[in-house]
């Protein structure tokens, strides 16, 4: 199991575990989640970091459907702007590699953003911590165990 199963469990989270075969040459993790499970777009998340002009990482959690916005990020954490961060500052400070990376179960807390559109939604799906495993729960579980925010960071492709 990946630590971001395990909190779920400790946790007792109602949860879903859904998994496929990564085919290592997918051009978009998500998706390729999105295609091999069957799911709707808008309910599958792709857990992204950037960096603050202090060097805070952050996690931004939008729709595989969009792209983050890097202005509203920055403006959700009251910081002047975000870039994204590098890949082995991302998997250093998550624990996890890129196209894997969960927004639980993270070795380090970091301040974590929700796109706004998941409160529409009864359950989201993220990363459960590997490539070809997905996690479908609740965006209010999802932000509890996360400590994370709603915010509009999410812009259409």
């Amino acid at each position: 199991m990946t630590p971001a199963i395990n909190l779920l469990k400790r946790e007792k989270i109602a949860h879903t575990v859904h998994s496929y075969v990564h085919n290592a040459h997918a051009e978009s993790y998500g998706g390729e989640a999105v295609e091999k499970l069957g799911l709707d777009p808008a309910q599958v998340f792709k857990t992204l970091l950037a960096n603050t002009e202090t060097h805070e990482l952050l996690v931004a959690i939008v729709p595989v459907a969009g792209q983050l916005d890097l202005k509203a990020l920055a403006e959700a954490a009251g910081c002047k702007k975000c870039e994204m961060a590098a890949v082995d500052a991302a998997q250093r400070a998550t624990g996890y590699l890129v196209g894997g990376i969960s927004p639980l179960g993270q070795k380090k807390r970091l301040r974590s953003f929700l796109d706004a559109s998941a409160q529409a939604l009864p359950t989201l799906h993220v990363s459960a911590g590997r490539r070809g495993l997905e996690v479908e729960l609740a965006p209010a579980d999802l932000l509890h165990l996360t400590g994370g925010h709603y915010a509009a960071i999410g812009r259409p492709r």
